[in-house]
């Protein structure tokens, strides 16, 4: 499948910052069922700096404005060749061991309702790739996709807690699920074609480390793990970590962020 993405970004400052500095992870990479034919990001008004591929395999660019900084606008537009290879992450260049990803953050710390997760996971008898998609499964069942109910500080046991929340919230839990069965786990984003019961564009899902496979990605939010309806963009330890755009702003004032993301097969353009 030939997927076309267009992604803006915009973020409006009032009043206007006297400069802004960021950081883009913006740029899928080419691996085993996903193929970059065409990408580009363009900015107007900043200076573009350094690039580099971090030890994750994700590229990353940073930018700076000198202000005044009334608006920024990042615009994403490229093409992407997909295949469906069940989740499985095959051909990806990356230099950081999968052990690393066994820490926790603020967000993904598996507090004592994971811990019982994963032994009774455990206690079933659930090994390997059986009890991660078993966790994915639980998680799915634990927290219902219900938009508005959380935010970007939620963290994991909140939203276990709470049984609502989002892409984000889905991914974050089962990083929190997968550490407390001593399963390395990252968080991912990226972009979905629209096909299942969450049609976000702008999408997330975790990746878990599973002995004689490596990683393998699944999308709780969809009960599903990836195929050619997905692009992945960037991993890390959690939202924050893989955040396509990170940026620090020299000013006081007030910040409006705006995004419009389409995702479409290419033939249908």
């Amino acid at each position: 499948m030939k997927l076309h993405v267009s992604h803006s970004t915009r973020y409006a400052f009032d009043p206007p910052m006297r400069g802004v500095a960021q950081s883009l992870r913006l740029w899928p990479s080419t691996f085993e069922g996903q193929k970059v034919q065409r990408w580009d990001v363009s900015i107007e008004g900043g200076t573009r700096g350094a690039g580099f591929r971090d030890g994750a395999g994700d590229w990353i660019e940073t930018i700076t404005f000198l202000g005044p900084v009334g608006e920024i606008v990042v615009n994403v537009e490229g093409i992407v060749e997909t295949e469906n290879r069940s989740g499985l992450l095959k051909g990806h260049r990356e230099k950081v061991p999968p052990m690393a990803y066994l820490r926790h953050t603020d967000y993904t710390r598996p507090d004592a309702e994971f811990k019982i997760m994963a032994e009774r996971a455990i206690a079933d008898g659930k090994t390997g790739l059986d009890l991660a998609h078993h966790l994915s499964s639980l998680i799915s069942d634990a927290i219902k996709y219900t938009p508005g109910e959380t935010d970007p500080s939620t963290t994991a046991a909140e939203a276990l807690a709470s049984g609502n929340g989002v892409c984000q919230d889905h991914a974050h839990a089962l990083i929190a699920a997968a550490l407390a069965a001593n399963i390395p786990a990252r968080y991912v984003t990226g972009y979905l074609h629209a096909q299942g019961d969450i049609a976000e564009a702008s999408h997330a899902w975790a990746e878990l480390y599973v002995s004689d496979f490596g990683w393998v990605g699944f999308d709780a939010s969809n009960r599903a793990c990836p195929d050619e309806h997905y692009v992945r963009v960037g991993s890390g330890f959690d939202s924050i970590d893989a955040a396509p755009i990170r940026g620090v702003a020299q000013g006081s004032g007030t910040e409006a962020l705006s995004i419009n993301v389409s995702v479409v097969e290419a033939a249908q353009q």
